[in-house]
């Protein structure tokens, strides 16, 4: 097996699972990261949900069936790695696939799941194969076991430009000097698009600004992950409790605080003991967004030598694709599972 000298820019979600499936394959891996510490952009404010079941193009499902069981076969491999497999309950979406992974659930089964509730539908989509992680934690678990198997990870360090010769990347220059490469691999979420327009090539990635809310909580409240109109919650830990909501806009009435708040408040009136749930933060996340909301990966047709990585849902989805994309890097094949993901399906 070749030896590659593998940059890595980023430190989210998707480029620690890059850099472990590079380092424990004897590549030469590199992460830098502007940011002082890992998962700083929207990894940190990822509500982190294992999503599998809702409905996506056919030419992407399989991405999405195999999800999970890959999150358990990294679970075999590192045994610190903590997944809450507490299952998804649903009702009144109907973006979901029904024809998988799903039970449908009377209003008593709900009861026993959720005893907390104070008022329950008649029926709800219950998906006992999905989970939740601590992004922050699942970062930091796989950059440290990337450095145990050899790669570096420098913190503080800006991409000021990257080096080409030939249409094929040699190179990127940092704030803290040049550094050679074999391949880089762009993992830097929204910025993503700003680093491949220095070179004159567009990625169709936008920001789509989401938001965290935190609680502090007593006592645990929620026993699955429950998404609904309503609301969309999980416990984190027995004393802290996740809410998520869509970004609407930067008005008083619709801005992040007050979104937040008015999730806060509802948890507070929608469960048993909400009372004692206490507000600890509000957090915007800007989601990197490809144009048709799939992934794009793989090695960039005008550029040799440089692989990019972007996707939204990248807690669902980095664990499987990093694996098979390090298989493209390191032995030059194209993986089939991801042709559907490639750059070139849009216009450039």
């Amino acid at each position: 097996m070749e030896k590659q000298k593998v940059v890595i820019i980023g430190a989210g979600i998707v480029g620690a699972c890059m850099a472990y499936q590079l380092a424990k394959r004897n590549q030469d891996v590199t992460v830098i990261e502007r940011h002082p510490t890992a998962a700083r952009e929207v990894t940190e404010k990822s509500f982190a949900w294992i999503h599998t079941t809702h409905w996506v193009a056919p030419q992407y499902r399989h991405l999405y069936d195999n999800a999970s069981e890959e999150y358990l076969s990294l679970q075999q491999e590192l045994s610190e790695l903590q997944i809450q497999w507490h299952g998804a309950l649903t009702w009144g979406d109907s973006n979901l696939n029904e024809q998988i992974h799903l039970q449908k659930l009377n209003r008593e089964q709900i009861e026993a799941l959720e005893p907390n509730l104070k008022e329950y539908p008649n029926d709800a989509m219950f998906a006992n194969e999905e989970g939740a992680v601590d992004p922050i934690g699942l970062t930091e678990l796989l950059l440290r076991k990337a450095q145990e198997y050899g790669a570096k990870v420098q913190f503080d360090t800006n991409v000021t430009q990257l080096q080409q010769e030939n249409s094929r990347l040699i190179g990127l220059h940092t704030s803290k000097g040049f550094m050679e490469s074999d391949v880089v691999v762009l993992a830097a979420g929204t910025g993503v698009s700003e680093i491949c327009n220095s070179f004159g090539c567009s990625v169709p990635v936008t920001p789509s600004p989401s938001i965290l809310i935190r609680m502090k909580t007593s006592s645990r409240l929620i026993h699955t992950l429950i998404s609904n109109a309503q609301f969309e919650a999980r416990q984190l830990t027995d004393h802290s409790l996740l809410a998520a909501e869509d970004y609407m806009d930067d008005s008083e009435e619709n801005g992040p605080e007050a979104v937040g708040t008015r999730a806060f408040e509802t948890l507070r009136r929608s469960l048993k003991g909400g009372e004692q749930l206490e507000l600890e933060s509000i957090k915007v996340g800007l989601r990197p967004m490809p144009e048709d909301g799939y992934p794009i990966v793989g090695f960039h047709n005008q550029m040799k030598g440089l692989y990019v990585t972007v996707m939204h849902s990248a807690i669902t989805l980095a664990p499987l694709i990093a694996r098979l994309a390090a298989s493209e890097i390191i032995n030059r094949e194209s993986r089939c599972e991801l042709e559907s993901c490639r750059l070139s399906r849009f216009k450039q």
